[in-house]
């Protein structure tokens, strides 16, 4: 940062002149390429390389801008390239260092100048009126070299965290799996000492039919409010909202058809309910709703896929819950397998702790010290 300040200080001390991109960049769209023949130039669409091709459309370097899709989603190439009509691809004029545009252009929320109501979408006049600072190529070579250190280094501590979040997870799902496996050997169980102390004669399964009340909300997913009240589960791993509630109680909730086996949610208090999504509330006091809600994510799945509707585990129907059978250990041992479980799955899950927060406060402090290098003051005009 002081070799940043030195050549600011010594190039530009009055600051910097500020241009619009239709100014300094031209804008182009891409074309299609299907009929090209296969070979080694990457194809670029909005979500990255689609495939590659025998021929080239540009050279490089240029920074690639999606012109539908994800809008935030930003390449740098330096190599023989194709882009198609999701994309724009842009000529750098001498002023402005190709590298130092593509930083510049991260800081930049272009997803917020989305004019369409449907697929997100930019237009070339928009991005032309996109205002950048332009300080000395010395200087923009500078913080090209600083940011490209940065990013490395930032990949290098993300994928430790990453790779370290994975062991947790993996950790996590073995435990998990051990502590719900309370029905067979129970030598190498963590808590085999308090199952045999409590429960010698081994644990009972039991089916859902015996210990739940199982049934469908009436709800559909365009009954959801922004601004509601309640939770609405509808399908999806997403919790929408809703002004009114079907049900005020404690239980699982499943879809009944599509992510079968792989979405839950655990419900407490009043909630909406998807037309096509599965209750799951325990009536029976010998079991812990908790304990019953870990049970079905790691358990569940393996049932269900031999009764489902379609070999892929899409759709399911009642009598198909209502038989999954699972083994209930005394009150104790499954308070204390939930404490256990609770604990492990705040580490590894919860954004605001562990791990995830890591990753996501490095994400943060490389953005800070980015957009720091990238502000300059203006330079006034007479």
């Amino acid at each position: 940062m002081s070799k940043i300040d030195e050549l600011i200080s010594e190039l530009c001390p009055e600051g910097v002149n500020i241009f619009e991109l239709g100014e300094v960049v031209r804008i182009r769209n891409g074309r299609d390429f299907k009929h090209l023949g296969t070979g080694t130039v990457p194809v670029y669409g909005s979500g990255g390389v689609m495939q590659h091709v025998s021929e080239s459309f540009h050279e490089g370097p240029s920074v690639l801008i999606p012109r539908k899709g994800s809008l935030g989603n930003l390449f740098f190439v330096d190599i023989p390239f194709w882009t198609v009509d999701t994309i724009f691809y842009t000529e750098v004029g001498d002023a402005l260092e190709p590298k130092y545009f593509f930083y510049f252009l991260k800081t930049k929320d272009l997803a917020s100048m989305n004019f369409a109501g449907g697929v997100p979408s930019l237009t070339q006049t928009m991005l032309n009126k996109v205002s950048i600072p332009i300080p000395p190529l010395e200087v923009q070579r500078e913080i090209v070299s600083i940011l490209d250190k940065f990013t490395q280094l930032e990949a290098e501590l993300e994928a430790e965290l990453e790779a370290e979040l994975e062991a947790r997870r993996s950790q996590y799902e073995h435990t998990r799996g051990q502590l719900l496996d309370v029905s067979g050997d129970l030598s190498s169980h963590p808590l085999r000492e308090l199952i045999a102390e409590l429960c010698p004669e081994g644990v009972k399964s039991l089916s859902i039919a015996e210990i739940a009340e199982v049934g469908t909300g009436s709800s559909d997913k365009k009954d959801s409010a922004i601004s509601g009240l309640f939770p609405l589960y509808v399908r999806s791993k997403n919790v929408e909202k809703s002004d009114t509630f079907e049900f005020d109680e404690t239980a699982i909730i499943i879809p009944g058809e599509g992510g079968v086996g792989d979405i839950f949610h655990f419900a407490t208090g009043k909630y909406a309910l998807h037309q096509r999504a599965y209750r799951i509330s325990p009536v029976d006091s010998r079991v812990d709703p908790k304990y019953l809600f870990y049970a079905f994510k790691v358990l569940f799945k393996d049932h269900i896929s031999s009764k489902a509707v379609s070999a892929t585990v899409t759709s399911i129907r009642k009598p198909m819950v209502t038989s999954f059978s699972v083994p209930i250990p005394p009150l104790e041992v499954q308070r204390e397998i939930v404490s256990i479980l609770d604990k492990l799955d705040a580490l590894v899950n919860d954004l605001t702790f562990g791990l995830p927060a890591e990753i996501a406060a490095r994400r943060k402090q490389y953005e800070y010290y980015r957009n720091k290098l990238l502000t300059f003051k203006e330079l006034e005009t007479a």
